[in-house]
């Protein structure tokens, strides 16, 4: 589904990244792991299309990602990709179910449809009791569990997600680890994250690990 070839990333006098490839599979989950400045994140941002190459090929199926440039883009990510970070970035002042609703306003789709959505979606990960609350009322199990509703509001072809317990304690971290593989046998969600937690990345279908911008045995 989607396939990476050859992805070069520096900043200034530092290479990140030295010739990754990457291929994905639909309903497929990944952990990309390595220690801190090994490339994770970077990798990570430059497939969801939030960060570009310096060199190499992107694509999600026959699209070349690499070529959408301005509001195509913005569009393409909307649809396509979910992306959970690990501080959540939910916007304070908005509640639990317009925070959710959010990619879908962005992307245009009715009102009652997105709502609806984020409803089902809120029941799904267990926190429909939590729909009116504001994100600062919500414990941080909460938060990254809207977080993810966020993400997965516009039935995205893949998530993304950057070290998504990093912040959480043990209990809400294990919690969370064992919500993304219910989305795969739910809704045959794909996944792609980075983490140093060395448990979920052996849940992952595949880890790879990273060293000096380069995958490694």
């Amino acid at each position: 589904m989607l396939k990476a070839r050859a992805i070069t990333k520096s900043y200034g006098n530092l290479q990140v990244l030295q010739g990754i490839d990457i291929e994905v599979a639909q309903g497929e989950i990944i952990a990309i792991v390595g220690a801190s400045g090994a490339g994770k994140s970077t990798l990570l941002h430059i497939l969801a299309t939030l960060d570009k190459p310096d060199r190499g090929t992107l694509q999600l199926g026959n699209d070349d990602l690499l070529k959408l440039r301005g509001k195509q883009l913005a569009a393409f990510r909307n649809k396509y990709v979910g992306f959970v970070f690990q501080f959540h970035n939910l916007l304070p002042e908005f509640t639990t179910l317009e925070n959710i609703c959010i990619p879908g306003y962005l992307g245009k789709l009715e009102k009652e449809t997105v709502e609806k959505k984020a409803k089902e979606l809120l029941a799904l990960l267990h926190i429909e009791h939590r729909a009116n609350h504001k994100p600062s009322e919500l414990s941080g199990g909460e938060q990254q569990r809207v977080a993810v509703a966020r993400a997965l509001i516009n039935n995205p072809k893949i998530i993304f997600a950057d070290e998504p317990s990093g912040s959480l304690d043990s209990k809400n971290a294990e919690a969370l680890h064992q919500l993304f593989f219910d989305l795969r046998k739910t809704l045959g969600q794909t996944l792609v994250f980075a983490t140093h937690n060395q448990t979920f990345a052996a849940m992952a279908d595949r880890k790879l690990c990273i060293q000096d911008g380069r995958f490694i045995d």
